[in-house]
């Protein structure tokens, strides 16, 4: 029987927009504390259910502004849903905003330490891993200078060489392997399969549904924060073409 990795469900996701002009935060206090603030509802996610079992690839679609992006950071654990529950059976590393958790005064070297913390790698795996890290990011000598001279393909690079550094059991990829020139792309297209074929289960978000078509085993089409569809990838991406 094939094992649960990732099981969402009901999940519904809203922001709190203030619809107030306060430009001060004495005046936002004030406000608030005479209980005046006015706020409109957002829903980002509405009702949202799916699971993964071990070893899939799930592709995420949608037009910019479906979702799809929000419900990663909430089976990510960034953010909590407004209602619903998500469960997630393994250890999760999210590839959301590559560079997200950097100090930007430090250099690639000290950085690799900070980012593998946050992302849960002890020290002593990072010191032994740190070589490999290096070389996959192909940052040479330019691991030693502050990351606040890095272009922001060297920044990708240095954050998905730590990120992908070791098997997760759950990998959350949104857009990743669009960034840094297209030597690097191909060698991370070949990482994600690498880890795929490892028995990593994925959440992957494109927009380019050649590689959605090509890495997913099943999708789910999100369209105003709902899900359209869920299902076999080629007959999802089908439909979605067609519309």
């Amino acid at each position: 029987m094939a094992r649960k990795m990732v099981e969402v469900n009901d999940v519904t996701m809203q922001f709190r927009m203030n619809n107030d002009r306060i430009l001060s935060l004495k005046e936002f206090v004030t406000t608030a504390l005479r209980g005046k603030l006015k706020y409109d509802k957002f829903t980002a996610v509405n009702h949202v259910s799916f699971s993964i079992e071990k070893g899939e690839t799930l592709g995420l679609i949608g037009r910019n502004g479906a979702g799809k992006s929000t419900i990663l950071k909430v089976i990510s654990g960034i953010l909590k849903p407004t209602e619903g529950s998500v469960k997630t059976y393994g250890n999760v590393v999210p590839m959301l905003e590559l560079g997200s958790g950097f100090d930007y005064d430090l250099t690639g070297r000290e950085n690799i330490f900070l980012n593998g913390a946050i992302l849960g790698y002890s020290e002593d795996f990072l010191n032994a891993k740190y070589d490999e890290i290096v070389a996959f990011s192909e940052l040479g000598e330019f691991i030693n200078i502050p990351i606040r001279n890095y272009s922001s393909g060297m920044l990708a690079r240095l954050a998905f060489s730590i990120a992908t550094v070791v098997q997760p059991e759950i990998l959350i990829v949104d857009e990743i392997l669009s960034v840094g020139d297209a030597a690097f792309q191909a060698k991370s297209y070949a990482r994600m399969m690498e880890l795929m074929g490892g028995g990593t289960t994925v959440l992957f978000v494109s927009h380019n549904l050649q590689q959605i078509r090509d890495m997913c085993s099943k999708v789910v089409w999100l369209e105003n924060g709902s899900v359209k569809m869920f299902g076999e990838t080629q007959k999802v991406c089908d439909v979605y073409e067609r519309a």
